[in-house]
């Protein structure tokens, strides 16, 4: 076996570096892009645990041909000038993570993001973070939740990718932040933001992604930390029970999911005439397809045709100044000393 050969250090390399993780999307918005996008995605024994030739077969002759053109159309929905708007989010939140621990260091500490499926990927952003000279990397998936089919499998590609060099350096690994003060903080802050420009609203709905039942009951802890997340925000926001409720998005397949589904509650409410609902997702540390299409335009639309009345979506935290402070207080602490130079 080769191993990629190390960069040759630089004189006074960084005593540490940051990794950030999220999910990816596609290259572009089209059935092409998506369907290569996807491929890649629903390969990951993490993401679908079922046996391999059956799931191949199931992925080759009915997902593949078809989902693409479905999912294409509503990427065009959301896609900005400058591309995905993930990716667009996370290479901004590296960059403005970046300065931000400067400014608390006093000293550089790089930052880079890489997509667990698509571009830019995790061997690429671990390369740049190498050749800045980093021999001490903190991996922060920004899945505030911690799922094996999400922060796992990243993790997996970290591992995977660092096995082919030659000098692996020293490697952290943050597994969740769901309960993480700061974060929550933000979270509140968000809230608050949009209910002094917009009013409180008859209900809230924290709505996280989706996981088949069976990998929770394998041990799975995702549903336990989004309810823990929600209890948290709900807790700091002071809400009555009655005025909030967590439910759970994006399901795929045939299969018993967690529950209950965000799409069943948006029709239900609808069809009991609720006058004023708002929508966060504190699952998604950036907007993507599954808040931005699925939430703000698929799920207002079934909302309202049902009967409902105002639909608002609280953004993502994104590159919301409390959200960039919550994560270079999470990576202070996780670094310690290789912080402090």
């Amino acid at each position: 076996m080769s191993f990629v050969d190390d960069p040759t250090p630089v004189s006074e390399p960084p005593p540490a570096g940051v990794l950030l993780l999220n999910l990816g999307s596609p290259a572009a918005p089209t059935a092409s892009a998506v369907r290569a996008y996807l491929a890649q995605f629903l390969a990951d024994p993490r993401v679908v645990e079922l046996p391999r030739f059956r799931w191949w077969l199931i992925r080759s002759l009915f997902v593949l041909p078809l989902r693409p053109h479905r999912s294409a159309r509503a990427y065009r929905t959301i896609w900005a000038a400058d591309g995905s708007p993930l990716v667009v989010t996370s290479r901004h939140q590296a960059a403005d993570l970046e300065w931000e621990l400067g400014r608390r260091l006093d000293r550089p500490l790089p930052v880079f993001c890489g997509m667990r499926y698509g571009k830019p990927s995790v061997e690429a952003a671990l390369g740049v973070l190498l050749r800045r000279g980093c021999r001490r990397i903190l991996v922060l998936p920004l899945f505030p939740q911690y799922s094996g089919a999400t922060t796992g499998s990243a993790l997996d590609e970290v591992f995977r990718q660092l096995s082919a060099r030659r000098l692996v350096p020293e490697l952290r690994t943050i597994s969740d932040y769901h309960d993480h003060p700061a974060y929550i903080d933000a979270l509140a802050a968000s809230v608050h933001d949009a209910w002094r420009d917009g009013g409180r609203p008859r209900q809230l709905l924290i709505s996280f992604h989706g996981l088949p039942e069976r990998y929770a009951e394998a041990g799975d802890p995702y549903p336990g930390q989004c309810r823990a997340t929600a209890a948290l925000l709900a807790e700091r926001l002071d809400l009555e029970p009655a005025c909030i409720a967590t439910a759970f998005q994006s399901r795929f397949g045939r299969e018993r999911w967690i529950g209950p589904e965000t799409a069943g509650l948006l029709r239900r409410w609808g069809k009991d005439r609720l006058d004023s609902l708002d929508v966060i997702c504190p699952g998604f540390a950036a907007d993507c397809l599954e808040t931005l299409e699925e939430i703000a335009i698929a799920g207002r639309r079934s909302f309202e045709k049902a009967g409902g009345g105002r639909f608002r979506y609280i953004p993502a935290l994104n590159r919301r100044p409390d959200h960039i402070s919550a994560l270079a207080e999470i990576v202070i602490e996780q670094l310690g000393s290789s912080a402090a130079g």
